[in-house]
């Protein structure tokens, strides 16, 4: 009857787990405030729920303190089974510890996103794609480009990644896998601006690879007074001077351009 009500409390820590959505994935790393169980096979005495501490320890009976802070659920069950057999506690020990909550392993998502905030990293293999998605995407106003900045392998870390290319250019190696304390921020998208004798005047987003031409249709293109024929466009240029482009309709769009439509001469 022992056994089998071990095994049951066993199984129960599992479906605990599963209902409350987190996946005790062997890539996981337990970090502080991470909830855990833990449960050695026919010791009931030893069963502890416990939290990850600041430090990355936890207090586990007859052994003391414990650091499985950074380790794998896999190599933290090792390492307090190592510790049970050392001390002569227990001769073969069989340690599971489930994940209740996940606490330690935190992404902050900042900027022109539809949640920003912070959010658990359940598993050890979650991609940039999957951090993204549960902040809900970026915003109408979010920039392609995606700031990732945290810590590898012991120094400061950061990169800028066209988020989209990662599907439309076939680069799956830019979808990085995050780790916890990393920020992720989507800037503001690069705008442009129109005035003049335009439709609609105002700013617009800069879609990849827009020309004058698509920009001038965006704004509702000329008015009757106006003609796409006089067009200029102030640009700050490499010395942060202002200058004054005719450019042709073909020509790209730079960020914070502004386009002005003047009046036809006829």
């Amino acid at each position: 009857m022992a056994k089998v009500f071990f095994r049951l409390l066993a199984l129960a820590c599992l479906l605990v787990n599963a209902a409350a959505g987190l996946a005790a994935d062997t890539d996981y790393k337990l970090g502080q405030g991470d909830t855990i169980r833990i449960v050695v096979f026919q010791n009931p005495d030893l069963t502890l729920d416990t939290r990850v501490s600041e430090s990355g320890t936890i207090t586990y009976p007859l052994i003391g303190t414990v650091a499985i802070g950074g380790l794998t659920i896999a190599h933290a069950e090792a390492r307090i089974a190592a510790g049970l057999k050392d001390g002569g506690y227990v001769q073969k020990p069989q340690v599971n510890i489930a994940l209740m909550q996940v606490r330690g392993n935190q992404v902050s998502v900042l900027g022109q996103v539809n949640r920003p905030g912070r959010f658990p990293l359940e598993t050890g293999n979650t991609r940039l794609s999957d951090v993204l998605a549960m902040a809900g995407g970026a915003t109408p106003t979010g920039a392609d480009s995606v700031i990732v900045t945290g810590i590898r392998e012991g120094k400061p870390f950061r990169r800028e990644i066209d988020f989209p290319a990662i599907y439309i250019g076939n680069r799956a190696e830019d979808d990085l896998f995050i780790t916890g304390g990393d920020v992720i921020y989507v800037h503001r998208a690069p705008m442009f601006y129109v005035y003049g004798e335009a439709q609609r005047s105002g700013s617009y987003r800069i879609e990849r690879g827009m020309t004058v031409r698509q920009a001038l249709a965006q704004a509702g293109g000329p008015t009757l007074r106006g003609t796409d024929e006089r067009v200029r466009v102030h640009r700050r240029n490499s010395d942060g001077q202002i200058a004054r482009i005719t450019p042709e309709l073909s020509d790209l769009v730079h960020p914070d351009d502004v386009i002005y439509v003047r009046e036809s001469l006829f």
